[in-house]
């Protein structure tokens, strides 16, 4: 995401927060492709994406003034909401089947057929997570994708990988340490901090 749309993400927000309904509008418009295509994916149901769509931009609505600049972009912080629903519709009705992701780089192809406003900024940042993912050894990969496409918990990627609890938690720890330091210098250079 380029600097400038992210400047003008966190003044949306700022905007939203003291209830201006236009500006949720504006942030609705820029990200929701992107976000219902990630829950469609996951969930494998349209109907159900668009239920958690709305549910992110009323959490929005309510919680625009929770919102960090210091963690992250807007973006990053509506795809965790987005992330955060889906897991939860997921976890509601197990042990049904489910359709969905079922590896980092799906989702990530996936969410970036649904930008519509891609942009040279974006297009590097998708690369640079794609590789970062490539990057990572298989066993943290897969831990990874049980854990956020799937929604188990390290306990639960333990048991249906029959690996110790205790591995599984150092593969995630250890997946999302590689995975941040890889983007840490673009990171910076776009200014989201350390």
């Amino acid at each position: 995401m380029s600097r400038e749309l992210s400047d003008s993400d966190r003044a949306l927000i700022a905007r939203v927060e003291t209830r201006d309904a236009e500006a949720l509008a504006l942030l609705y418009d820029r990200h929701s492709a992107r976000l219902l295509g990630l829950a469609q994916r996951i969930l494998g149901d349209t109907g159900e994406a668009e239920e958690v769509l709305q549910e992110v931009f009323l959490y929005v609505w309510k919680a625009a003034g929770t919102f960090d600049a210091t963690r992250g972009p807007v973006l990053a912080w509506l795809l965790v909401a987005t992330r955060s629903r889906v897991i939860d519709r997921l976890r509601s009705r197990r042990p049904a089947v489910r359709a969905g992701v079922r590896s980092l780089e799906e989702a990530e192809e996936t969410a970036s057929k649904e930008n519509v406003e891609s942009d040279a900024a974006s297009r590097e940042w998708e690369n640079l997570c794609r590789a970062a993912i490539a990057e990572l050894p298989e066993d943290q990969r897969r831990a990874l994708e049980l854990a956020y496409f799937e929604g188990l918990t390290q306990q639960e990627i333990a048991e249906a990988t029959r690996t110790p609890l205790g591995t599984v938690k150092t593969r995630v720890r250890l997946g999302l340490m590689k995975l941040r330091d890889r983007v840490r210098p673009y990171r910076k250079s776009e200014g989201h901090g350390p």
